[in-house]
Order: C-alpha cells, then structure tokens, then sequence
C-alpha cells in the first residue's frame, strides 16, 4: 500500500466518523446545551422575577408599616383625648361637688350661727335682768315682765 492509499483510506475513515458524529452524537449534546441553556435562562428570567417581587414585598411591607403607625398615632392620640375628657370631666364632677359641700357647710354654719345667737340672746337677757336687778336692788319678776324681756332680746 502507498501513501496515497492509506491517506485516501484515512480520509474515508475520518468522513464516515464525521458523517457518524453528525448524525448520531452531535444532535443530542446539541439537544443538550439548548436545553441547559434554556434552564439557565429560565433560571436568570425566574431570579429577576423573584427580585422584582421581593422589591414589591418590601413596598408592601414598608406602606404596611406606614399605614400600622398611623393607625397606632391615632389609636394614641385618641386615647390620649378621651383620658384628657376623662380628666376634664372629673375636675367638673369635682369642683360641682365641691360647691355643693361649700353650699351646704355655709348652710350648716349660718344655722349654727343663728343657734348661737339665740343662745347668746337668751344669754344677754338673762344677764340684762341680773343686771337691772343689781341695779334696781328688788327683785324683777320674769313673768310679769315677760313681754319686756322678750322685747330686749329681739333687739339684740
């Protein structure tokens, strides 16, 4: 065999393992890599989705925040004016109670006071009589001169 021959034979051999490659090997890893390829886009399309999501979430989240410490300002504020009205309330109740104790112990004492001065009225003419019979040096009799004494003592 020459050179010639074993190359020709050579280049057949390399053909038809060509050919062969082509035919039955090369479509499958083909079928591989595009298949890969498309998981591996699938897999970057699916983690911009996850990103874009997670960025709504945390919007989401952020509004929800925001709307749950308005809600607890107002909750606080409103709580803070009826406890204010509670106090407001107390102090009215308070200072009408304490009008009428005010009231009624002016009341009380104005008794009082007019008990005492009749007692001191009975007093200063029990003292007025004394006197007037010291004076007089006889005896003043409180019955006959009981329109007097009652006389004097009205206008003490």
């Amino acid at each position: 065999m020459s050179i010639t021959a074993t190359l020709f034979i050579q280049i057949i051999v390399f053909l038809i393992l060509i050919w062969f490659t082509m035919r039955f090997i090369w479509p499958p890893i083909t079928r591989a890599l595009d298949a890969r390829a498309k998981k591996v886009a699938e897999g970057l399309s699916a983690a911009d989705k996850a990103k874009a999501e997670l960025a709504n979430a945390n919007k989401r989240v952020e509004q929800q925040l925001a709307a749950a410490r308005d809600d607890a300002a107002k909750r606080l504020a409103d709580a803070e004016r009826l406890a204010q009205q509670m106090v407001e309330e107390a102090k009215g109740k308070a200072s009408e109670e304490g009008v009428k104790i005010i009231a009624q112990a002016r009341a009380e004492a104005e008794q009082e006071a007019a008990k005492a001065r009749e007692v001191l009225r009975g007093e200063v003419a029990a003292l007025a009589v004394k006197g007037a019979e010291q004076i007089l040096r006889r005896e003043v009799n409180a019955g006959v001169h009981s329109d007097l004494l009652k006389r004097l003592q009205t206008e003490l």
